[in-house]
């Protein structure tokens, strides 16, 4: 029977590279360790909250607004609670940062103050909760600048390269830790009996070509002309210029698109549109394309925003937009090509 390896064993592991001989890039130190462990108990207890679905009273919602203008979920709200609750007060973390808040929180100082920063979106695909959709929580680790005691929201305008650790916990039929430390993509599998994630596979890699992409068709008269001429070449199937045909998925869950496509590949599209020209895009740049930017990029796909690569990006706020075009290497470079001969 093959051995397995639980979330915690694999970490430890990570960590022995770091302290020992063959330090690298996926090698961490024992303060990283600690706190994906602190996350990945907050996802186990988000998943306890999402089973129980109307039992446990968390259902619809909570009459009240996030940051964004969005109405909140009562599951957004416990989702980001339990995160903060979680990771106050173990002494790896400097700040925290969610899409749900406006501003940053800082680990209170009664609690020892640690060198890391997370940023998380609690829930994604809030929109499915009440029809039990795939749901998730993504969330991406930087280092604090050492310069200055203080925290500010300065210290999280990092781009996407500085990541030292991102992944996400998808809550569908199955609860999958998906993460990335900087060298490729491993998938965990919760076992509700254990109570503990255990790793089902390494190595994760995303085809360089598909045909299956993930768009919101009702968006499309909206769009820009470079990704309506992207999606009407995929449409013409066999008897346009692609000469194949495409499959399109839609699950307005972020989570549960993007795990599809390390799966089994595809694109996943979330382009600018004219109704809202002011915004460079729909999804927020910290909390949801720079980790799956870097996740996806890990398991030898790519991420860019149309015009050039996501994780290249200089934030210049917290909670900055931007469009998405990620997954399969040749489709997104495709997409991205287009943009740039539109230009």
């Amino acid at each position: 029977m093959t051995q397995r390896i639980s979330l915690t064993r694999y970490l430890i592991e990570k960590q022995r590279g770091h302290e020992g001989q063959l330090a690298g890039q996926g090698a961490i130190p024992p303060q990283l360790r600690l706190l994906l462990e602190v996350v990945a108990r907050a996802c186990k207890s988000i998943s306890l909250a999402v089973t129980k679905g109307a039992l446990g009273g968390v259902l619809g919602t909570a009459e009240s607004e996030n940051v964004q203008g969005e109405i909140q979920k009562k599951l957004d709200i416990i989702a980001n609670e339990v995160l903060i609750e979680a990771n106050e007060w173990g002494g790896h973390l400097a700040a925290m940062a969610s899409e749900e808040m406006e501003g940053i929180y800082v680990v209170p100082n009664r609690y020892p103050q640690g060198e890391y920063l997370l940023m998380f979106d609690p829930l994604d695909g809030s929109s499915n909760i009440d029809v039990n959709v795939s749901i998730g929580t993504i969330f991406s680790v930087l280092l604090k600048s050492p310069e200055g005691p203080a925290v500010s929201e300065q210290d999280f305008l990092q781009p996407g390269t500085q990541q030292v650790a991102a992944g996400y916990c998808l809550y569908g039929p199955q609860t999958t830790l998906v993460l990335t430390l900087g060298e490729g993509v491993a998938m965990f599998t919760l076992d509700r009996e254990q109570g503990s994630f255990v790793l089902t596979q390494e190595n994760v890699r995303v085809p360089e070509d598909t045909q299956e992409f993930a768009v919101n068709m009702s968006n499309m008269r909206h769009w820009d002309e470079p990704v309506k001429r992207y999606i009407d070449e995929c449409l013409q199937g066999k008897d346009g210029p692609r000469s194949k045909d495409f499959n399109m998925r839609w699950i307005a869950s972020m989570v549960a698109d993007v795990h599809r496509i390390l799966t089994r590949g595809g694109v996943f599209m979330y382009p600018w549109d004219k109704r809202e020209p002011e915004k460079p895009g729909k999804l927020r740049l910290m909390y949801e394309a720079n980790p799956m930017g870097w996740l996806i990029e890990q398991a030898g796909g790519a991420a860019t925003d149309g015009k050039q690569r996501i994780l290249d990006i200089q934030p210049t706020k917290l909670h900055q937009r931007v469009a998405v075009f990620l997954g399969s290497k040749n489709e997104v470079e495709r997409a991205t090509r287009y943009h740039s001969e539109a230009a």
